[in-house]
């Protein structure tokens, strides 16, 4: 085994912790205050952000930062897995590509915390104006649509299914989350996104074994 599918295998895991990490936060504290809803509040937005300043930025390191990072170099590992096939470049390029969107969307949403917070304190309308601005960039980026994960999920998981790579179900499970990343470009059909992240908690985990068994 060598050292790039070693550190591909525990950065997958690292990147199905932040799926979960994010998932149990949104449920528990977000989601009751409007978060991951179409119809949030700006403004009970921006006053929970002016009162939980800590969380949301530890919420914008894990699931965008931090995930990121361990996703690039998943996608480096598992481009290696896919050599000497010509498809392991663009695989590679497709997932690199996310990364980049990914660390893009969450250095937005941070930048966006301070701002808001600063402007929340001399005029809460502009606040919930400037909020509601950044957060769609934010979405634009990662968290509005999956098509870019889509994409590479789907290019990696029928390229390894072709070489026989990666386990046959896993592969199955990939196209799937593949596809329901896609469709949220679909306004009507948004709602696949759960499908996407919760299903990306489950092949994380798997590609992580699978790299670290050789």
């Amino acid at each position: 085994m060598s050292s790039l599918q070693k550190a591909g295998g525990i950065s997958a895991i690292l990147a199905a912790g932040t799926y979960l990490f994010g998932f149990v936060l949104l449920f528990t504290l977000l989601a009751p205050a409007g978060y991951g809803s179409d119809d949030i509040d700006a403004m009970g937005a921006v006053a929970f952000i002016d009162l939980n300043m800590g969380l949301m930025t530890l919420w914008n390191l894990v699931i965008y930062v931090l995930n990121a990072f361990v996703l690039a170099v998943l996608v480096l590992a598992l481009a290696e897995r896919l050599r000497p096939a010509p498809v392991a470049l663009v695989s590679g390029a497709f997932g690199l590509m996310w990364a980049v969107l990914v660390l893009g969307a969450g250095m937005i949403a941070n930048v966006a915390l301070v701002a808001v917070q600063q402007s929340y304190a001399v005029d809460p309308q502009a606040a919930a104006t400037m909020w509601t601005t950044l957060t769609a960039v934010e979405n634009g980026l990662g968290g509005g649509n999956e098509i870019a994960g889509g994409v590479w999920v789907l290019v990696t998981s029928l390229a390894a299914w072709w070489l026989g790579v990666l386990p046959k179900a896993l592969n199955a499970l990939g196209l799937l989350i593949g596809v329901s990343g896609l469709i949220t470009v679909i306004p009507a059909l948004a709602a696949a996104g759960a499908v996407f992240g919760l299903g990306f908690i489950v092949w994380f985990l798997w590609v992580g074994v699978a790299l670290l068994r050789g």
